[in-house]
């Protein structure tokens, strides 16, 4: 299974309600290809930085589901075909780490070889320790 992202703009004409139904849809168009909903993100209504279809605003949703690549591809099409949406994009998603927790594991490693350097400098330029000599006319008793 392949994770993905679907977002897509719906029409301002709608009310919250169809709204709603028509994104309860789309979540069961997922379940019925046998995939998992992991997350449903909703921006309510933004202004366009362009009109779509004569519209200056839309609502903004994105699922973030888990599936078949025949369940993105059906819900691409039943997107296509609403007059409700005006615009959507899918994308498939990396399974590993993202970006942001990548760069922080990356910078950690660097500071982590930072300090191991400078501690072996500082040992290496630090005067060796002299051994302890027992005082004159006493032995030792090692």
């Amino acid at each position: 299974m392949n994770f993905y992202e679907t977002g897509f703009l719906i029409a301002p004409n709608l009310s919250d309600e169809e709204s709603e139904a028509f994104i309860q849809q789309m979540a069961d168009v997922i379940a019925a290809r046998n995939g998992k909903l992991v997350r449903t993100e909703k921006w309510g209504k933004r202004r366009l930085a362009y009109r779509l279809k004569k519209h200056n605003e839309a609502s903004y949703v994105f699922l973030h589901y888990e599936a078949q690549p025949d369940a993105a591809q059906e819900l691409g099409r039943r997107l296509r075909q609403s007059e409700a949406v005006l615009r959507y994009l899918t994308v498939r998603k990396e399974e590993g780490p993202n970006v942001r927790s990548k760069r922080k594991a990356r910078n950690l490693a660097k500071r982590e070889e930072a300090r191991a350097a400078a501690a072996k400098a500082a040992a290496e330029s630090a005067p060796a320790p002299e051994p302890e000599s027992a005082p004159e006319g006493e032995e030792s008793h090692e």
